[in-house]
This record gives C-alpha cells, structure tokens and sequence, in this order.
C-alpha cells in the first residue's frame, strides 16, 4: 500500500477529497503517516521539515536493484563476514550532517518524471545529492547476517540508500529488510490510528474521534488566544496586534486561537507584537 492509496482509503471514510499525507513511506514501510484532512490541509507547508524517526532492518549477504527486499538482486550472493565493531565504522559515516543521492527507485524527480518510472525502463537515473542529516544512528542488535538500527534523521534521508551504501562499504551487499516509522515531526506511534480502526469508527460515525484539533499542532508556535473583533481583523486579512504577555517576544509565528479554542490563522510577526495572517483558516 502507498501513501497514496491510504489517502484514498481516508477519503473514501471521511467523505471528503480534501486530505493530504505529510512525507511519503515507501509501499514496504510501515508506521507513522500523518494526514491533514479538511482545512488543516493548508497547514502542510509548516510540516514541510520534520524530522523522522525509524525502526530499520537492515539484511547483508546482497543488494537488490530499489535498496530494499521487494527488489531484484543485482550482486552475486556473498556470505557476510565482519564484527560489530566493523559495522559500527561502516555506520559512522551517516551520522551528523551529509550529501546523500536519493535512489533511483524514489519518487525525486527528473524533468518532471518520478525517477523510479525511468528506473523500471532502465533508463539512465542521475539525481543530484542533497544535504540530510542523521541526529542519531543506534545500533541495537546484530546476529552476523541482519542488523537493526534506530534513526533520528532529517527529512528527506533515505535509509535505504544507507543500507545499500553500507552493505558496499563491507563488502557483501546490503538492502532494506523492514522499515517501521515511529514518529514524524510531532507525531509518534502513540498518535497513530491503524486503518482498520478508522474504518470502525467511521462506520459508526465517531471518525472525529481520532482527529488532533488543529489548534494542538505545531506546538513550537505560540498560541494567542484572540477575541471576536480581532478574528474579523484576521479574516479580512488585517494585521493584529497581541499583548506582549499572549505570544513570545521573539517568536516568528503565532497560532491565533478563538475563544472556543478552534485555530482561526498563522500569524508572521511584522513589528514586535505586529503580526500578519499568512495562513487563515
């Protein structure tokens, strides 16, 4: 299934086509995936740099032609042959900041075409390599032949290419065994609601239950709370102005919040205490 898919999936549930996903998991992934529904959607630009957190199993003994174990193999088979202690350098590479080239089996594109569309043409696939960041890299458990590791990285890091870059380094090939995303940005497991449960409570109409009120995200933003004249400022665009006491002096942005407790806009500081609505909702 694709992140895609389980968008169609939710809107079919929800009623409405009006739900976008917050950074794709590949088809073999599984874990966290958040969805904006409805006028949340127009949040997605603030999510645009979250960082991830994965579960990865990592297989050695060969490579495989998209990094991972739905791929054809593309390398003779070798028996793995290292210590933990040689992984743990063939690891150390991919902490901290870095130029990574995306697969070639990803959805980067190229002249406007998904690169793995050209990949399974074997047409030529050159991608340009971006900075990412790893914050973390643990090592949690080795047997010889597999390897799980734990990832805290930036948006947009390919732990596949890792695998695939690692498995090089030592020798005997690698790819992705399993991939479970435990967090994205804010959003952890414990957040998470697995299809089948959606569709229970969709059926019994309490699909409401299992939204975050859009008031609760990005909790870097401060929160003002404003009153009824100041949200008809905010909706006919206007600039408004808080109390020193409501938001942080140096804060950027701001969440104006009504007094039910419902998002109303984004705010963009212009002076201090002078914001602008860049977003309303």
């Amino acid at each position: 299934m694709t992140s895609h898919d389980v968008v169609n999936r939710l809107r079919r549930l929800s009623g409405t086509r009006k739900i976008g996903h917050l950074g794709t998991l590949d088809p073999m992934a599984t874990g966290v995936l958040p969805l904006l529904i409805g006028r949340a959607t127009r949040l997605a630009q603030f999510f645009s740099t979250s960082e991830k957190k994965y579960d990865a199993l990592v297989r050695f003994g060969w490579a495989t032609d998209t990094y991972d174990r739905e791929g054809t193999p593309v390398s003779e088979a070798v028996a793995p042959s290292f210590s933990r202690e040689q992984l743990e350098a063939a690891l150390a590479p991919f902490r901290g900041t870095f130029l990574q080239t995306p697969p070639p089996f990803s959805a980067k594109k190229i002249a406007g075409t998904p690169a793995y569309k050209l990949a399974r043409k074997n047409l030529p696939v050159k991608l340009t390599p971006v900075e990412v960041r790893v914050f973390t890299l643990d090592l949690d458990q080795f047997d010889g032949a597999s390897a799980r590791i734990r990832v805290h990285c930036s948006a947009g890091t390919y732990l596949r290419g890792i695998a695939h870059q690692v498995g090089q380094t030592l020798g005997c090939g690698a790819f992705l065994e399993s991939l479970r995303r435990t967090a994205s940005g804010e959003f952890t497991e414990d957040h998470a609601r697995a299809l089948d449960d959606l569709a229970k409570l969709s059926e019994a109409g309490r699909l409401q239950e299992a939204l975050i009120p859009s008031a609760r995200l990005l909790p870097q933003f401060s929160i003002a709370a404003v009153d009824i004249l100041t949200v008809g400022q905010i909706r006919q665009g206007k600039d408004f102005r808080l109390s020193p006491f409501l938001a942080a002096p140096q804060s950027k942005y701001v969440k104006a919040v009504n007094q039910e407790g419902d998002l109303v806009a984004i705010g963009e500081a212009r002076l201090p205490h002078l914001y602008h609505p860049i977003l309303v909702l």
